[in-house]
């Protein structure tokens, strides 16, 4: 059996979605696994006073070095049996930059802010408002008007120092957005934004 399949198993038994698995120098195997997801079953969003209030012990539970140990041990085993070879098995969560590799991971993190990164350049099509050589940008991850169609929807206005005062003549620029497809990304990743901020 072929070494992903072994993990895709083994980590799909104990209950988890494997996220990456990724061999560096030195025989690292790295595995990435995250708690599963449901999709919700329908669209149409529910009044607000249908929805009960979660106590504060339902907030979603993250993976915790605990599942990491347990999946650690199972691989260890599996990986044995099966002769694959390595040198020192990593298993971790996805983190704050986690990859997103299909169309239910789109979903899942939709209305979060992502860098998108393009296979080829944009090209003329934006009409002179974007760099024609530009590939990377971070935005808003919306869903396209077709299935399979996504966009990142941002603003170019520079990042402002905290305490810096704003003109009340300034116009902020406007929000533009670039449809992609999946197979036009070379790589979709949540943005490592961290925000030490109360709420």
């Amino acid at each position: 059996m072929a070494m992903q399949q072994v993990i895709e198993q083994t980590v799909a038994g104990l209950g988890f979605d494997l996220v990456e698995v990724e061999r560096s120098a030195g025989g690292l195997l790295r595995v990435t696994i995250d708690l599963p997801w449901q999709e919700p079953e329908s669209a149409e969003p529910q009044a607000p006073a249908q929805e009960p209030a979660l106590p504060a012990s339902a907030a979603p539970r993250a993976i915790t070095v605990e599942d990491c140990e347990t999946v650690t041990r199972q691989l260890q085993f599996a990986l044995e049996v099966e002769g694959v070879d390595y040198a020192r098995l990593e298993v971790s969560s996805p983190g704050i930059d986690r990859l997103l590799r299909d169309e239910r991971d789109l979903r899942r993190f939709t209305g979060e802010v992502v860098d998108v990164v393009l296979k080829q350049p944009i090209g003329a099509a934006a009409g002179g408002v974007v760099s024609a050589n530009r590939k990377r940008f971070r935005g808003q991850l919306l869903a396209g008007d077709e299935p399979g169609q996504w966009q990142v929807v941002w603003t170019d206005e520079p990042e402002r120092k905290p305490g810096q005062k704003v003109s009340k003549k300034y116009v902020p620029p406007p929000a533009q957005a670039l449809g992609f497809t999946l197979d036009e990304a070379k790589e979709v990743r949540l943005a490592p934004i961290v925000s030490f901020k109360g709420r």
